[in-house]
């Protein structure tokens, strides 16, 4: 099946996109995606190919995301997140520890993104979240603390926004520009659900929160606020 997967995947492949993409994935020298190989496969393309192969075991799935290009990585992430959805919480629970143990493979923002709240959030919902998500955070792994601050995208859905809170203020001092992002676009989120805990958190942090994050985070506000913000 392995062969059948890899196969389809080369017949999508475009090499001007590959290109585009790489670029746009930072793959050069010294890049956070420094080595990554692109096809030039859109996220459509992607999400076909995954929900066509969606039954292949954790095996394959498993070799997949050991593989060097960066699509067919991405095709194994979301299949993974397919079965998690419709799986049992047995089977849940095997998925995530699955995630968890070969998450030195999900090495790109777009990886990340397209999985961690579905399987880790959604998984954490019901449980404690402390252990995993700290574990995650205090990671010297740009990914996995991108991980851990996409996971709470679950509860934001839900309500729930303190562990966004919590978790972009241990990142204030966090050096990474796509940090700065994934956590400016969580503070946004759980803006959408309480307003005014995102302004009294942009309010306290508003001497240290890095200038990115702070844009993302205050993107939906009215504009005489939004550079009212700014300009303090």
């Amino acid at each position: 099946m392995i062969n059948k997967v890899l196969k389809e995947i080369m017949s999508k492949r475009d090499k001007n996109k590959a290109k585009i993409l790489s670029r746009f994935f930072k793959t050069g020298k010294r890049q956070y995606g420094e080595g990554d190989i692109f096809l030039g496969l859109t996220v459509p393309i992607s999400r076909k190919i995954a929900q066509k192969y969606k039954d292949i075991s954790k095996v394959e799935i498993a070799l997949l995301l050991k593989n060097k290009i960066h699509e067919v990585r991405l095709i194994a992430i979301l299949v993974l997140v397919y079965k998690y959805k419709i799986g049992s919480e047995e089977e849940k629970k095997e998925i995530v520890d699955f995630y968890l143990k070969n998450i030195k493979y999900i090495n790109n923002w777009d990886l990340v993104d397209l999985s961690a709240h579905y399987i880790i959030g959604d998984y954490l919902l019901k449980k404690n979240k402390k252990d995993i998500l700290l574990k995650l955070v205090h990671s010297k792994n740009l990914w996995e603390q991108r991980i851990a601050i996409i996971s709470t995208f679950a509860f934001i859905k839900k309500g729930d926004i303190k562990w966004t809170f919590k978790i972009a203020k241990m990142y204030l001092d966090n050096k990474h520009d796509l940090i700065h992002k994934a956590t400016g676009w969580m503070l946004r989120e759980a803006g959408k659900k309480n307003y005014i805990e995102l302004c009294k958190f942009l309010d306290i942090n508003l001497h240290k929160i890095p200038r990115t994050m702070l844009r993302y985070s205050i993107e939906k506000f009215p504009e005489h606020i939004r550079k009212e913000y700014l300009k303090r």
